[in-house]
């Protein structure tokens, strides 16, 4: 059978969408998928090789309209060549001269990020309260209403959550078509053999408690409200791995904190493993995640959770088994007596050890051959007019 995936980005660019085609694909290839891509790409990566077992075609992002007519150019015979289409981005400009179903993989709001990015809404506007308010913008709610519609034009949706699906059939999706498929980590995801204790001397951290968060700092991760807890709650520190546009105002509402915050910056994923190691927990109070890779890589290294009850966390992070689940607000002083009453639960005698213990608890729903037989499935389906 032949596989189009349709991409904005594509391996080696980073990014979540990225970053799964390039372990999926594989797979696909390996069960028998003739399978091609169409992507944007960066001018420094247009010359980048891919893999023996499919051919990519880059389209360069040079001007907005340009990129546009060459990418539904390109795609006219991929999509008269292929059996199914799977897209991993809503808005890109493919050709309909072909009667292959199509698929595709929702792992977030378009139109709730793009009305962000544009300053259409404000940066603090939940994104479950904007899929039900009037926003103001017409801009904002014509990309609602455009996403809405493409989305219920598709053969068959995946998603990462049940959280999501109900988020997709919000939109109009049937929801017999749209599947829950989990996010996994692929089998040779980095796993590190040195306990807690070896991990902190290899990172020169004391023994006090210390919690980590990771991710880009953006106003919807709660890193302010961690921060904001962190007053409340004594000789806890708070390590944080990422940057982003909110990390200058974070690094100077923390400066009174002194030491007990520390700021790394942007860090290799490697590196990132060796943190989750050495950390007490790894915390993740966001108001949006579909479903979290940074919570499966921190229970996968042994380390148990500090989440929201927020998006797809739940589904990854039982209370008080593998974790702790707090309530999520967007109130600052709200957000951080919840967090206290977390950290000061999380820091019990004999807590974190349960918790670590319990590390393992659930994630055999999140096991990468899982994911792949389930995306096989999907596909198979699609093409045989089952979705």
């Amino acid at each position: 059978m032949k596989l189009l995936i349709a991409s904005g980005i594509f391996h080696p660019e980073p990014g979540g969408p990225a970053t799964y085609l390039r372990e999926v694909l594989p797979e696909l290839a390996a069960r028998g998928w003739a399978i091609r891509v169409l992507t944007f790409s960066d001018p420094a990566h247009m010359a980048a090789e891919a893999s023996a077992a499919y051919a990519v075609t880059r389209i360069p992002r040079a001007g907005l309209a340009v990129r546009y007519l060459r990418y539904a150019a390109a795609s006219r015979p991929l999509i008269a060549w292929a059996d199914v289409i799977y897209l991993h981005s809503l808005g890109l400009p493919l050709i309909s001269n072909g009667h292959a179903p199509r698929i595709v993989k929702i792992v977030g709001d378009v139109a709730w990020e793009r009305a962000i990015r544009k300053g259409w809404i404000a940066p603090t506007t939940d994104i479950d309260a904007f899929q039900t308010i009037r926003s103001g913008s017409l801009a904002a709610e014509a990309s609602k209403a455009w996403r809405a519609l493409e989305v219920r034009r598709m053969d068959a949706v995946i998603v990462p959550s049940a959280y999501l699906k109900r988020m997709v059939t919000g939109w109009g999706a049937p929801p017999e078509r749209v599947r829950v498929i989990y996010n996994a980590l692929p089998l040779h995801h980095a796993e590190l053999s040195l306990s807690q204790a070896e991990a902190r001397a290899e990172l020169s951290l004391d023994d006090r408690p210390t919690v980590l968060t990771v991710g880009r700092i953006l106003p919807w991760k709660g890193v302010d409200a961690l921060i904001a807890a962190l007053r409340r709650v004594p000789d806890v520190r708070l390590v944080v791995a990422g940057d982003g546009e909110s990390l200058p105002a974070l690094k100077a509402s923390a400066a009174d904190l002194g030491e007990r915050v520390v700021f790394l910056g942007r860090v290799p994923n490697a590196r990132v493993q060796l943190y989750m190691r050495a950390a007490d927990y790894v915390a993740l109070y966001s108001g949006y995640e579909g479903l979290s890779h940074t919570l499966l890589e921190s229970l996968r290294a042994g380390t148990p959770c500090i989440a929201s009850d927020k998006g797809g966390n739940p589904e990854v992070i039982q209370h008080g088994v593998n974790g702790l689940l707090a309530p999520y607000t967007q109130n600052l002083d709200d957000a951080a007596a919840h967090l206290s009453a977390a950290l000061s639960q999380a820091f019990a005698p004999g807590m974190r050890a349960k918790l670590a213990a319990n590390a393992h608890v659930g994630m055999e729903r999140f096991a990468f051959s899982s994911m792949i037989e389930a995306t096989v499935r999907a596909l198979e389906d699609a093409q045989a007019g089952r979705s």
